[in-house]
């Protein structure tokens, strides 16, 4: 490494951990005030994504890359100290844009997108870049998606001048509550967590039939409850789950796709979801426990889904157990010195969240309970103590380079329904929408479920989500729906776009670790995940599925969903049940069609087929 990469490297550490630092410190001590909080946040996030991913590494021309490089640090950073200097009189005055500020709103806004083409691609930063170009050349168009047209100055004055263009509410959310769980991910990683949950992951499923693939369902679902992210997920608890499936007999495409699955439902699984449930809290105007409360029977549902489903497959085709060599013992798993940081952390967060902390403030107590359980069970000498102090600074520097792909991607979102909310181009659409639709709340979820999964493909999540929650959900809750449950709805289909082909981001990685095509592994994917598919229409048919209307609902709700989720995995499990595979496949599907019918006569009947059917399959 040479001079100047050793300073570029020491250099983004810096502003990682100084990133990390002031993360921590507004989640112990509330944050500054709302424009310092974002703009301080933003100017460090580009800043360290830019040094993380520097234009032109390893080609000839790198000299004028960096020269780039610098000028996008720079022209941001002025852009986020200006902010923090006029606060005062921005929030006061609502100023006019002059030549500085366009310039500053032009520099800031190509850094932010330069840094989000260069963490997660084009796609993302090339639909920024289209509602731009609408917002100043809408007026050309004709019909219901032409505006009134906008000049510079107004487009400078919203997107800089203000808090509901860049430093909108996406930017808040990411400064804030999503930045201390990146945090509180990061310092349970770093304290061995991670190992931890792989470990009780290996115990609970590893002797069962299909240990291997339930060892992954249950580590990716635990993993996922830390990095809310599919990818993360896969390309972490994939390099151990995938070999070890391939191992004990699993089909590489299959192997993949278990693994792709169960990383994606980490995003949807309480207590700590991806940042999109934090967005959506947000965006709702209500608390995240609400928000955790009314995700648990869908996450529940969705992992039981892939445990049955797995479970068949493995026992129709005899797959062996995991040898017990390879499975640490309970004795080592349940050692007090590796559960109680975990049973601290987790305490602290959820004792904060129950008792109307704020969620940062919350994740802040899970981070000091987690270090001190950490401290009483590892620290005997100086030597100990010098090691922890290296594990939390590393942890810092960890979340702060975690943040960049968060932090970009929230900041371009912002710039994205800005630019939505100030052409009106959201209301438009989801009024076609619902007008193509007609009086049909079953077609309109049709139509809103294939534009989400559409939209969502080849972007993060986060940003699917964002972007549906702006167009779609609206065309939802106009038509009746309760806010809560439209937005579920879109949450869920921008989620599973990611294992949903033909752009299924955590598809490819899984099938790149199990060294096989992708689209056998997509397939698979999607029938593993085929629950989650109709779960989601559920939720517009009975409310106790998202934890409203009363026990009685709730009760309805989940034994219709266990009723229906029993009916996919005994169908795309492949069990042999007759001898007649037109019965096999008919009888679960009638299972399924009555399990989800709106009165108690087909929830009974599809009982009834459900013990008939483990019956026949168990004697058989």
């Amino acid at each position: 490494m040479g001079r100047s990469s050793r300073v570029i490297a020491g250099l983004t550490r810096l502003l990682a951990v100084s990133l990390g630092l002031f993360v921590l410190y507004t989640a112990a001590f509330g944050q500054f005030e709302s424009l310092i909080q974002r703009a301080v946040f933003t100017g460090f996030v580009v800043a360290v994504t830019l040094l993380l991913y520097p234009l032109g590494a390893g080609r000839p021309w790198r000299p004028l890359g960096a020269v780039v490089d610098l000028a996008l640090v720079l022209v941001s950073l002025a852009a986020c100290f200006y902010i923090t200097v006029n606060h005062a009189v921005i929030m006061t005055s609502l100023p006019m844009a002059e030549s500085h500020d366009i310039w500053l709103t032009v520099g800031l806004v190509i850094a932010v997108l330069e840094a989000a083409r260069r963490a997660v691609g084009v796609i993302f930063p090339g639909i920024v870049l289209a509602g731009l170009a609408y917002a100043f050349f809408g007026q050309y168009l004709s019909g219901p998606l032409a505006h009134r047209g906008f000049d510079i100055y107004f487009v400078t004055e919203t997107l800089l001048l203000g808090d509901l263009g860049i430093w909108g509410m996406l930017t808040s959310v990411a400064s804030t509550t999503i930045a201390a769980f990146v945090l509180f991910g990061s310092m349970l990683l770093y304290t061995g967590t991670g190992q931890t949950f792989m470990d009780l992951a290996a115990r609970i499923g590893g002797r069962s039939p299909g240990g291997a693939a339930k060892i992954a369902t249950i580590a990716s679902g635990l993993f996922g409850t830390i990095s809310g992210s599919a990818v993360a997920n896969v390309a972490t608890t994939g390099n151990f789950t995938i070999p070890l499936m391939k191992r004990t007999g699993y089909r590489p495409a299959f192997a993949g796709a278990v693994e792709a699955v169960a990383s994606t439902g980490g995003q949807i699984a309480p207590p700590i979801m991806g940042a999109a449930a934090f967005v959506m809290a947000e965006i709702l105007g209500i608390g995240y426990a609400d928000v955790m409360i009314a995700a648990i029977m869908p996450a529940f549902l969705f992992y039981l889904g892939v445990f049955l489903t797995v479970h068949v497959a493995a026992l129709r085709g005899r797959l062996p157990l995991v040898p017990e060599d390879q499975i640490p013992s309970w004795a080592s798993v349940l050692r007090l010195a590796r559960l109680l940081p975990i049973v601290a952390a987790f305490g602290g967060l959820l004792i904060g969240v129950f008792t109307g902390r704020s969620v940062q403030t919350s994740a802040f107590w899970g981070i000091a309970a987690l270090v001190v359980a950490h401290v009483l069970v590892r620290v005997r000498s100086l030597q100990d103590a010098k090691d922890m102090a290296r594990l939390l600074v590393n942890a810092l520097d960890d979340a702060g380079r975690g943040l960049v792909l968060i932090g970009v991607l929230l900041v371009g979102a912002q710039i994205l329904v800005a630019m939505i909310n100030m052409t009106g181009v959201g209301i438009s659409l989801s009024s076609l929408i619902a007008s193509l639709a007609g009086n049909s709340i079953f077609l309109l979820a049709l139509l809103v479920a294939a534009i989400c999964m559409v939209l969502g493909m080849g972007i993060p999540t986060t940003a699917a989500y964002v972007l549906v929650a702006a167009v779609l959900a609206p065309a939802l809750t106009r038509s009746g729906v309760e806010p809560i449950v439209a937005h579920m709805f879109v949450f869920y289909f921008a989620t599973i776009s990611v294992i949903t082909p033909p752009v299924c981001v955590a598809v490819f990685i899984a099938a790149g670790l199990a060294r096989t095509p992708w689209l056998p592994v997509g397939i698979e994917a999607v029938k593993l995940a085929a629950v989650t598919y109709v779960v989601p229409f559920l939720f517009l048919m009975y409310p106790g599925m998202l934890a409203a209307g009363g026990w009685l609902a709730i009760g309805e709700a989940l034994l219709s969903g266990v009723l229906f989720v029993i009916a996919f995995a005994i169908l795309f499990g492949g069990a042999r049940i007759t001898r007649w595979r037109v019965v096999d496949i008919a009888a679960p599907l009638v299972m399924a069609g009555l399990a989800i019918a709106p009165y108690a006569g087909g929830l009974i009947a599809s009982a009834i087929i459900g013990a008939g059917l483990i019956f026949l399959w168990a004697r058989r």
